[in-house]
């Protein structure tokens, strides 16, 4: 089924709940990234670059999410894709939410604890990012990217993903970013979790004119 243009995006139906679905999982996408850092346990790679750029900049870690999703959307530009309100929203929303979220959290003394905060983070994730894709308005700034590069390029989805993965987390790293077992885990967990989570919140869209 062809994805939809931005128009149809907001043409297609449901318009309601599907925006209040889209804001509650970048709110929550938000949120578990903060809840991540928080554990200092490790962070999933996107985020690995992120943390290690805060380190060489005066900026918050959200405002560093939002200045690096509008450079990755630079790159949308030769891909020859249009941005949807998922896509806006998204480069925005979860960059003010990991800010706020981080306002409140500290990292916590007792590993135990910081092992349910990177636990409860991962599955905040997956489900926060089940919400938002199942609203269908439109991919976010970096999986845009990838499935760009995907169309245009012809190569698998893994390889493209694993690409992109492993270029951003090899220079976070280098730039001090945080790896560590919440790296893995979240390497391993977020794909079966989407797997199961996405079917249940995508929205079945009746006008796909």
């Amino acid at each position: 089924m062809a994805a939809l243009n931005p128009i149809e995006q907001l043409r297609a139906g449901q318009l309601p709940r599907r925006l209040v679905q889209l804001y509650v999982g970048l709110v929550l996408y938000g949120a578990s990234m903060g809840l991540m850092i928080e554990s200092n346990l490790g962070l999933d790679p996107w985020d690995v670059l992120h943390s290690g750029i805060i380190n060489h900049v005066p900026l918050s870690f959200g405002t560093v999410v939002i200045v690096m999703s509008f450079v990755v959307l630079l790159a949308w530009i030769p891909l020859r894709q249009w941005p949807g309100l998922g896509t806006i929203s998204n480069a925005i929303i979860i960059g003010l939410a990991t800010d706020l979220t981080l306002s409140v959290l500290t990292t916590p003394d007792d590993l135990w604890v910081r092992i349910v905060f990177i636990a409860a983070g991962i599955v905040v994730n997956a489900l926060a990012g089940a919400l938002y894709i199942g609203a269908q308005f439109g991919p976010g700034p970096r999986d845009g990217l990838m499935t760009g590069l995907v169309r245009r390029t012809g190569l698998s989805v893994r390889l493209v993903r694993t690409t992109i993965e492993i270029t951003v987390l090899a220079i976070g790293w280098l730039l001090g970013g945080v790896v560590g077992f919440g790296t893995v885990a979240y390497a391993l967990a977020i794909g079966p979790l989407v797997h199961v989570l996405l079917p249940i919140f995508t929205v079945q869209l009746p006008n796909r004119k």
